[in-house]
């Protein structure tokens, strides 16, 4: 089994234990017909910007040929560039398919098609992985600085040995994060899709009159986005420092960003991981890196669980990442800005809250963008051209090529 496929399972069934979830209150009535938009931006810190090429490129490291369906944004980290998915659900005709209009700035068509998701039957089938005996051991630290606080690590050492698992130690509980993503279900019709999977070019944009139509949908579902509901600006992060030294991550402001958090893990071996995060709280981690709305992201800055926008740096502490026996090993950090949230209904809310309110359809998107810097990697070999081996021998993965994979790899 993947090594890092090993770390997932094994913190999964220990996180399993740490978290009661309780049912969700009773939601108001929504509208029939409710569409959710995603737009994000990603960079690759140290790598040339390969524009269209990006998505291609990552897509063959990770080993993938088939289109790339619905969702795109969400995962981080992504593919170079900007990144777009769209949801409809209408109640009135649930899974089938309409078409979306867009404005010319968006530079991919007059119009995208929404289609429903593949069915089971039509997906290809994986045989699940046997389980295998194995033991991880987790260290987890928190917090901008360049020494390691007193306290931490946190230190899990989970084992899983004869299809039983079994844990010492623990890891401090993550932060709540309310899951507000939509699925790919039949009962929705997405983009991208089999049919369309087309990647939005670097200079699209978002502004300007979106459209629906198809089968059952609203004839009024028109809605004009402004500069808040647009890609945001790639972050321009960089780092400096051994795996062994205190590695600092510096970055330029981020227009329209509410806030910014980092998030790292690093493999010092097949069976030592470490993990980081900016927060002051103990316990934030990747569940943090994904859209988040403004009032959580103003309630976390103030409570130092995000960075706010006055920061531009963030050091890690010193040797957190190094391994036994002075062993160097390979990580990856992860930056996201918090962009803006926009919410359009129609009719729009009465001005009179005691005046009846029953909205044909509603629309949501959500911006942010984020960024990977590869930490104990030497980049050159990404760039090594076929033509510097010698004739007839096969170039050699580099470790930045291997480190790419189980990053992109699908669990």
């Amino acid at each position: 089994m993947h090594a890092r496929q090993c770390l997932l399972r094994v913190t999964a069934l220990a996180a399993a234990t740490a978290f009661v979830v309780l049912p969700a209150g009773s939601a108001p009535s929504a509208p029939k017909t409710q569409v959710w938009i995603d737009v994000a931006t990603h960079s690759m810190a140290g790598m040339p910007d390969m524009g269209g090429l990006g998505g291609f490129m990552m897509r063959k490291m990770a080993g993938g040929n088939g289109p790339q369906g619905y969702p795109q944004s969400r995962k981080v980290p992504a593919t170079q560039g900007k990144l777009l998915d769209i949801a409809m659900y209408n109640s009135l005709k649930p899974g089938i398919a309409a078409e979306d209009w867009v404005p010319a700035g968006l530079d991919i068509g007059k119009s995208l098609p929404l289609l429903p998701p593949p069915t089971e039957e039509s997906r290809r089938q994986y045989a699940p992985d046997k389980v295998q005996d194995v033991e991880v051991t987790i260290r987890q630290y928190w917090g901008c600085g360049a020494n390691v606080r007193p306290g931490q690590p946190k230190v899990l050492t989970a084992r899983m040995k004869g299809g039983k698992a079994s844990a010492e130690g623990g890891l401090a509980p993550g932060v709540f994060v309310p899951d507000r993503d939509i699925d790919a279900e039949p009962k929705y019709a997405l983009w991208p899709n089999q049919k369309n999977d087309k990647r939005v070019s670097d200079d699209a944009s978002m502004v300007g009159t979106h459209r629906i139509s198809g089968n059952g949908v609203p004839e009024s579902l028109k809605f004009d986005l402004g500069a808040d509901a647009d890609f945001m600006p790639k972050i321009a992060l960089s780092t400096r420092g051994a795996m062994s030294d205190s590695i600092d991550a510096s970055w330029q402001p981020v227009a329209r960003a509410r806030g910014y958090f980092l998030a790292a893990m690093a493999m010092q071996d097949e069976h030592h991981f470490v993990v980081w995060s900016s927060s002051e709280v103990a316990g934030a981690g990747a569940e943090l890196l994904n859209y988040l709305p403004g009032s959580s992201v103003d309630k976390w800055v103030k409570q130092k669980v995000l960075l706010p926008t006055t920061a531009s740096h963030c050091a890690i502490p010193k040797g957190i990442f190094a391994g036994e026996g002075g062993k160097q090993g390979m990580g990856a950090l992860n930056m996201i800005a918090y962009g803006p949230e926009t919410n359009i209904a129609y009719p729009p809310r009465p001005a009179n809250p005691k005046q009846a309110w029953n909205p044909e359809w509603n629309v949501r998107v959500r911006t942010k963008s984020t960024a990977t810097a590869l930490l104990g990697v030497d980049m050159s070999g990404m760039r090594q051209q076929r033509g510097d081996q010698p004739q007839g021998e096969q170039p050699q993965e580099s470790g930045a090529k291997k480190l790419l994979k189980g990053l992109f790899r699908r669990n």
